[in-house]
């Protein structure tokens, strides 16, 4: 067991949470039960990762999207209302890390998946809200894009959208997950052989032929389990605590 609080500061600290201006608000949404046992991650905060938390016997659910966006209804909506009373009935947590998360050079969405795609980040790029989120990574032998690609498929569990545009042979790779498809152009300048995101956006077919980067577009949800998943493993290596990531796997 360890104490609710003391987790949210270590997570807190480690991703340097309160630097980011970010879409809504990083760090402790929903305050539940003081001592945990047991952490569910996932990606998205939804209805059905909830009732699997609360089935697993969860005190506190980590995700990547939290519940709280910038933008959307202020007042709690009859859909809101069912999500929040999963928590409140079982009196679990809901903590959520998203610029945050992506951007950590070590337990970071984009680090993450340049170290499982072979490749040694080299540095930071993307800016938003004053920090960059994406990652630069340099493979000094270069691999062939056709297995760039197919270890893309492998590491995101299906089969992506590919773009190929680029060189035989694949050195540097700029990744920014989910959403990042407006970051083609600062990779390719920033020396990209290849650009990786999550969820594909219409002007990039021509900018990656015009600009001779292939584009790989692994999905949004596949390509953001990275950093939640490992944020749970930390705390139970530091905490004692049992971690379980529950996969609500999501297509786009």
């Amino acid at each position: 067991m360890a104490g609710r609080d003391e987790i949210i500061d270590f997570l807190d600290d480690l991703l340097d949470s309160p630097a980011f201006d970010d879409y809504g608000p990083n760090g402790l949404q929903v305050p539940g039960a003081e001592e945990v046992r047991l952490v569910v991650s996932g990606v998205s905060a939804h209805r059905e990762l909830f009732e699997a938390a609360r089935d697993a016997g969860a005190q506190m659910v980590l995700c990547h999207h939290g519940i709280f966006w910038r933008g959307a209804p202020l007042q709690v909506t009859p859909q809101s209302k069912e999500r929040l009373k999963v928590l409140f009935d079982s009196d679990i947590s809901l903590a959520a890390y998203h610029l945050p998360l992506d951007a950590h050079p070590e337990v970071g969405n984009n680090a993450l998946i340049c170290r499982a795609l072979g490749f040694e980040r080299q540095r930071s790029f993307d800016e938003h809200g004053g920090r960059d989120i994406g990652s630069i990574a340099r493979n000094d032998t270069g691999l062939p894009a056709a297995k760039l690609f197919a270890r893309c498929a492998e590491l995101f569990g299906q089969e992506p959208l590919v773009f190929d545009a680029g060189a035989d042979a694949v050195h540097t790779i700029g990744v920014v997950s989910g959403g990042g498809s407006r970051a083609i152009s600062e990779a390719a300048a920033l020396g990209a052989d290849a650009f990786i995101t999550g969820e594909p956006s219409e002007f990039v077919m021509a900018d990656a032929r015009e600009l001779g980067v292939h584009y790989i577009a692994g999905g949004h949800w596949a390509t953001e389990t990275f950093g939640v998943r490992r944020l749970g493993e930390l705390l139970a290596e530091r905490f004692g605590v049992e971690h379980r990531f529950i996969a609500v796997p999501n297509p786009i």
